[in-house]
């Protein structure tokens, strides 16, 4: 039967990815997005676009009546650095926007959602390595503490209102479509900067580590999030699942794979580190691997040359 799918940010880098995943699995996608970010131009022909802020009565009232079977929500403000500098606007759209939708969705009798957290931020610094879900939480940053605050208002509406609620913790997401303008894509930044010739500038001494996981994994695993039976909610990290490659990429080796797939011999400076970042991240996806049979595909190199295709052809 065909599922009825409300993306919220669906027009953004994931997102965009995401409706062609949930469209290939035969599902019917109504995409929700201010377009802050996003861009109408990412999403295929034909699939309904709703341009609303997530905080809006137009998409509280858009998941109450759209007739949905499925929220998945990205919609978010993901920006580590303002939310260090403005924790108040980035808790308005990260966990405001969310319950938002959620009691739309909660009127509209939507059963399953699926949530994008970040398993980059809500552990915090000094968790092993590969980090577990069960790792204590401790977040640097406010953006980290929304998410684990969404997490806990999941659990709670689970609990409550019997809505079926899965986590899915992200390590550092990249791919094609990705904004090279932010913040939080190095490899869209970085690899537009080398393709050009131009310099690149590294954050701290370039050691700390990322866990990087290519986009078309990440809605791989959305998909099978969307439909696998859930376990009982026995706590918070019951339903909620690493989504990454367990593997430690230093921000040095990753400045190199990039200019070695671009032919660049730019010059690579450093400068001071910034607050909220962690230094060591990478994430023990093996629960994904045993309950939701989710394991990475595409490998770090693999993804940079498809990715920088995609900015050579932009």
């Amino acid at each position: 039967m065909k599922r009825r799918v409300l993306l919220t940010g669906g027009a953004g880098f994931i997102g965009s990815h995401l409706v062609r995943a949930h469209l290939a699995a035969g599902d019917e996608v109504t995409v929700l997005d201010d377009l802050s970010s996003g861009k109408a131009e990412n999403l295929p022909e034909g699939v309904r676009l709703v341009r609303a802020d997530v905080r809006s009565p137009e998409a509280r009232s858009l998941a109450a009546t759209g007739g949905f079977t499925i929220l998945n929500h990205h919609a978010a403000q993901m920006d580590v650095r303002r939310s260090v500098e403005d924790p108040l606007y980035d808790a308005q759209i990260n966990v405001i926007g969310l319950l938002n939708v959620l009691e739309g969705a909660r009127a509209g009798g939507v059963r399953r959602v699926v949530f994008a957290s970040s398993g980059g931020t809500v552990y915090g610094e000094g968790a092993v390595t590969p980090t577990p879900e069960s790792a204590s939480k401790l977040p640097a940053s406010p953006y980290g503490t929304a998410k684990l605050t969404s997490e806990y208002y999941l659990a709670t509406f689970a609990q409550l209102f019997r809505l079926e609620a899965v986590c899915l913790r992200y390590s550092n997401v990249y791919g094609p479509r990705q904004n090279p303008h932010g913040e939080a894509g190095v490899v869209a930044i970085f690899g537009r900067r080398l393709l050009a010739g131009e310099p690149v500038t590294i954050y701290g001494d370039g050691e700390q580590t990322r866990d990087l996981v290519y986009v078309e994994d990440v809605a791989a695993a959305n998909i099978v999030a969307a439909e696998r039976p859930l376990p009982a909610l026995g706590g918070l990290d019951t339903r909620a699942y690493n989504i990454g490659t367990g593997v430690e990429t230093t921000v040095n080796q990753l400045t190199q794979i990039i200019a070695t797939a671009a032919g660049s011999q730019s010059a690579i400076s450093h400068a001071p580190a910034r607050a909220g970042e962690i230094l060591r991240s990478a994430l023990d996806v093996s629960k994904a691997a045993r309950e939701l049979d989710w394991r990475p595909r595409v490998a770090l190199p693999e993804g940079v040359a498809r990715t920088l295709r995609w900015i050579r052809e932009g």
